[in-house]
Formats: structure tokens, C-alpha cells, sequence
């Protein structure tokens, strides 16, 4: 996963899955966007610190920590927050970003 930039808050389009350092259940969540990663063989997240961005936080109105925020279209669109399993992700994954599932 690359890290979440300014520069990056400013692209259209991302899924930023965000975390603070000492939470289980955040490593729980990197672990399976780790594994979709592999599968995919390329970067699909952005990953950001909560505890770096407080303002960040607020302005989005991020409620807790792991958080997956979807930005489409310029809009930020969905806050998932509960990762449940792999399978849960890939729905997300095939509605907001369908271009991983379309043949090479």
C-alpha cells in the first residue's frame, strides 16, 4: 500500500484504508487489502495514520479506525468499517474499482 498524500486527497478517485498503529483489528483489515494486493499484484489502497491527520479525521467525519473511505467521481462516496472477511472487500472492490476484474 503507498501512503496517503495531499496530493493524492486531490485525485478523483481512491480507496484509502485508514488505521492507527496499535489497533488489533486494523491489522486484522491490512492483512486481507495485503492479500488482495498479492492477488493483484499491484497497489489498490492508499493507507493513512489516523493519528498523523486529526484534522482529516474530523473534516470526514471518520466515526473509528479501520476505515476503508471511497472517494468516486470527486465525491467521497462510502465509509466502510466493518472489513468482515476478503470476499466483503472484493464487493466493494467489483462496484468501485471493476477494472481489477476485467481480462488483460
Amino acid at each position: 500500500m503507498k501512503q496517503f498524500t495531499k496530493e493524492i486527497s486531490e485525485q478523483e478517485n481512491f480507496l484509502v484504508y485508514i488505521y492507527t498503529p496499535f489497533c488489533g483489528t486494523c491489522q486484522l483489515a491490512r492483512s486481507m487489502l495485503e492479500k488482495i494486493e498479492q492477488v493483484h499484484k499491484q497497489d489498490i489502497f492508499f493507507e493513512m495514520n489516523a493519528s498523523l491527520h486529526p484534522e482529516f479525521m474530523q473534516e470526514k467525519q471518520i466515526e473509528s479506525v479501520p476505515c476503508l473511505l471511497v472517494k468516486e467521481k470527486g465525491e467521497y462516496v462510502e465509509k466502510v468499517y466493518t472489513f468482515h472477511s476478503i470476499p466483503n472487500i472484493y464487493s466493494y472492490l467489483m462496484k468501485y474499482k471493476p477494472q481489477l476484474f476485467q481480462e488483460q
